[in-house]
């Protein structure tokens, strides 16, 4: 029995053509605008944090031109304010003529004396006042004003000299806004927290890679992720009620929050991301480097962090970058733990301050428009332009040489 013929199909250039799918052509445009649209708010908050920085980039003698002009209208002003002959004081002994102290009955005899003392009296020591605010003296403390204004000018030119000097005094006659102290207290915060974090969070990802059962690993990993669900504020109060009561106990150093609690806190929330990526990393190492490393005689410790940890090397140091970035730009857990108090040493054990919140704890008191206003968007702009850098060198540069090594390129 013969079987039948397969049906032969054409193929025209009609039918090759990709038919229209209106759901497709929607799911399509609105994935495009919310990349577009986020990309664009990025962009535009970084443009807003920027400019907000930009009288701290602008020098010269017009804004004081400007100020001495100001100031000079007002003694002008204030002048014809104070002026004797505007101020009339028979307005006032008018009143005091139209007084009728006989409706008081038997008490107007007794209240005549008064009311023609002040009758009297009332307008000589209103020019008397008048006299005393004449433009001279008005002059002077317009003068005075004027100092001030020009004085709280110098120091936002010489702002740029502050930064590099150890003291943040914001608020002063001569304020000082040295950054130093601030950029060595984030460093250490930082470096404390990745010492925790780092091998914490590797280690547990090449345990759940390598060594865990899948029973084991559907339990783990969901428990270490669940960090991240938690709210800095709550770390932070953890950290400020339980870590530091406990670690002063332990190692008997005097301030009760400092660098050191601080980045132990921040290890706590970093720990999650660093995981996460690494164990993806590690699941992504082709089993034939494992089954491989196995057929030679290597175990299965020798095998995890010979071959397997070495070849997720890129995706771990984006895991660690990340960390970095988190642990960085921590604004709350750094204000509730580290005694947020600005001070440069090297011991781990004193209460540092950090950008984050530095610009958290600050921004609500700051007067718009002043250089301590501009300083700490100024900050902030700084902190926008680290976290970007790390993430885009260890989102294009790390994973795509880590993509690029496993197809042996």
């Amino acid at each position: 029995m013969n079987s039948p013929l397969p049906i032969k199909q054409t193929f025209t250039k009609e039918s090759l053509k990709k038919q229209f799918r209106l759901s497709e052509f929607l799911a399509e445009k609105i994935i495009s605008s919310v990349a577009f649209l986020s990309i664009a708010i990025i962009f535009l908050i970084f443009i807003f944090v920027f400019k907000e920085s930009l009288p701290l980039f602008s020098f010269g003698d017009k804004a004081k031109t400007e100020i001495q002009t100001t100031t000079g209208a007002e003694v002008e002003t204030y002048g014809a304010e104070t002026s004797t002959e505007e101020i009339q004081p028979e307005t006032y002994g008018a009143p005091a003529e139209n007084l009728e102290p006989e409706s008081y009955g038997t008490t107007t005899e007794d209240l005549n004396p008064v009311v023609e003392e002040i009758a009297v009296t009332e307008p000589e020591t209103y020019g008397t006042v008048t006299e005393d605010l004449n433009p001279d003296s008005a002059s002077e403390e317009v003068v005075a004003i004027d100092e001030k204004v020009t004085g709280n000018k110098e120091g936002a030119d010489k702002t740029w000299s502050t930064f590099f000097s150890t003291e943040w005094v914001p608020v002063s006659d001569n304020p000082r806004f040295g950054l130093i102290a601030l950029l060595i207290g984030t460093l250490k915060v930082t470096v404390i927290a990745m010492l925790i974090a780092g091998p914490l969070a590797i280690l547990a990802a090449v345990y759940t890679s390598c060594f865990a059962s899948n029973r084991k690993k559907e339990i783990i990993k969901p428990i270490i992720e669940m960090l991240a669900a938690f709210p800095s504020v709550v770390i932070g109060f953890f950290a400020m009620m339980v870590l530091a009561t406990f670690f002063q106990d332990v190692f008997g150093y005097d301030s009760r929050l400092n660098a050191f609690i601080g980045g132990v806190a921040m290890a706590l929330a970093a720990i999650p991301i660093i995981y996460t990526i690494s164990e993806d990393a590690l699941s992504a190492v082709p089993k034939t480097y494992t089954e491989a490393s196995l057929a030679l005689g290597a175990s299965k410790a020798q095998t995890a962090f010979s071959v397997i940890l070495p070849a997720a090397t890129p995706g771990i140091f984006a895991a660690l970058l990340l960390g970095v970035g988190r642990v960085f730009g921590e604004t709350m857990i750094a204000l509730m733990a580290t005694g947020n108090a600005a001070l440069l040493s090297a011991n781990p054990f004193e209460s540092v301050r950090t950008f984050a919140a530095t610009i958290g704890s600050e921004m609500a008191e700051t007067v718009f428009g002043e250089t301590h206003y501009s300083v700490l968007f100024f900050i902030g702009s700084l902190l926008f332009i680290f976290s970007f850098i790390l993430n885009a060198v260890a989102e294009f540069y790390v994973k795509g040489k880590l993509i690029k090594k496993f197809q042996g390129k």
